[in-house]
């Protein structure tokens, strides 16, 4: 191994120290960046630049959707259930021993114009008569099977079945999933 002459050495030894003092500045500097934990009380984050939400829970969710499919299991209809959350993502969906193909995607749609809307698909079908531009919007379905879960008049989810012959009966079934949460 070649012996480093002095210089070399010193400068070697130099430039070594740089880069020490040079990451630990970078870490001095960093921690004094950050901001510091606030004393202040938890509520004073709170402002009107931020809201609180109900949302419902995957528990609460599948009680409901659990409720509706044995509604429909009592009568004989084979169904497919969804519950969806406030801003209409699916929370979970059930398909019942049998049902249709096309009943998974239509539930899912049912429950989530009834949140949307907070109300009933079929009174929403109501409506097309004097709007019927509203079925143009993507990801709606309007017909009956839909039900909104509200809590203070404030939707929080939605609930669609679909795949018996009517919607009646699957608006039956829906609302039977929003009184399981009461």
């Amino acid at each position: 191994m070649k012996k480093l002459s002095r210089r070399s050495t010193v400068v070697t030894g130099s430039a070594v120290l740089a880069a020490v003092a040079a990451g630990t500045f970078g870490t001095v500097s960093a921690a004094a960046s950050a901001p510091a934990a606030s004393s202040a009380p938890a509520s004073a984050a709170r402002s009107s630049a931020t809201m609180t939400t109900t949302h419902l829970t995957l528990d609460s969710a599948t009680k409901a959707a659990e409720a509706a499919l044995d509604a429909a299991k009592k009568e004989n209809q084979k169904v497919s259930v969804a519950v969806v959350d406030r801003d209409g993502n699916t929370i979970l969906t059930l398909r019942g021993d049998s049902a249709g193909p096309q009943a998974y995607e239509a539930a899912e749609k049912k429950a989530f114009t009834a949140v949307s809307w907070n109300a009933p698909t079929s009174e929403l079908a109501k409506r097309l008569d004097k709007a019927p531009t509203l079925k143009d919007i993507p990801g709606t379905l309007f017909l009956g099977g839909g039900a909104p879960v509200a809590v203070k008049g404030a939707p929080i989810a939605g609930i669609g079945v679909a795949g018996t012959p009517s919607g009646d009966l699957d608006e039956k079934f829906a609302q039977a999933g929003v009184a399981a949460l009461r």
